[in-house]
């Protein structure tokens, strides 16, 4: 997203959407006796990006899976602008102002790039003439207008991550739980991801946690990092903190080249 976007770009609001904070209170998930996420705890604000990193099997999947209410979690609670929504459906947690991604990205193929849109600014309450804008504004933001009218089944990869990312804000969500968005991107389009991301909060009003490899979008990205290992936090600070931290080298920046 260039800065003029940013500067035009209006915050979405979805109807019951709430503001403030996404906390995370003592979140515990076990899997038939497997403990994937013990006593996890956190908070996002409006308007910052957090990183949540880890190695592999480390539970940060299960923690988003946790949140946006695909998983109910053994203990603990999620807090949105103070209401809790743990126990909700996923469709109760993303009208609360949670929209996420996937690893894989989750695209309706059979409508095209506009539709996929307009689709989920409808299904979170938009009128049909601010459904049309969302949409307006955010191919133009992604650079998708001129692939408005082509089936997402049909997009580049690259592209299927854009617009998966701008179907996420057209909800008006408070917040966006991003799952390795530059999973399969090359360095160009890694860095285009992070200059796009860089700017969603200060143009939408949004908080971003965003789970990644990439260290180098990761540690450029983000101003403060929470960091899972084995289910558990081990470490939580700014980039430079973090790449300080004995335990988090040992656990994972070593293995990942990052320190």
């Amino acid at each position: 997203m260039t800065p003029g976007a940013a500067r035009r770009a209006r915050p979405f609001r979805q109807e019951g959407a709430t503001t403030g904070s996404l906390v995370v209170e003592g979140v515990t998930k076990d899997f038939a006796g497997l403990r994937a996420l013990d006593n996890v705890s956190l908070q996002l604000d409006q308007g910052e990006i957090v990183g949540l990193i880890g190695p592999n099997g480390s539970g940060k999947t299960t923690l988003i899976n946790v949140v946006s209410g695909l998983l109910p979690p053994t203990a603990g609670r999620v807090i949105v602008g103070g209401s809790v929504v743990t126990g909700r459906p996923a469709h109760a947690v993303a009208r609360a102002g949670i929209a996420r991604t996937f690893q894989s990205v989750r695209l309706f193929k059979g409508l095209t790039v506009r539709e996929n849109v307009e689709v989920a600014a409808g299904a979170a309450g938009a009128n049909r003439a601010d459904t049309r804008r969302r949409a307006d504004e955010l191919l133009a933001e992604f650079d998708l207008g001129r692939w408005e009218g082509v089936l997402a089944g049909a997009l580049p990869y690259g592209l299927e991550r854009s617009l998966e990312m701008a179907r996420a804000i057209a909800t008006g969500a408070s917040f966006l739980l991003l799952d390795e968005p530059a999973a399969g991107l090359d360095e160009s389009e890694g860095d285009t991801l992070l200059a796009r991301l860089a700017g969603i909060p200060a143009a939408r009003g949004c908080g971003i946690l965003v789970i990644d490899h990439d260290m180098r979008l990761i540690m450029r990205l983000c101003r403060r990092l929470h960091v899972l290992a084995h289910g558990q936090t081990i470490a939580e600070g700014t980039p430079d903190e973090i790449r300080g931290n004995p335990a988090v080298v040992e656990a994972y920046l070593g293995s990942v080249g990052a320190a």
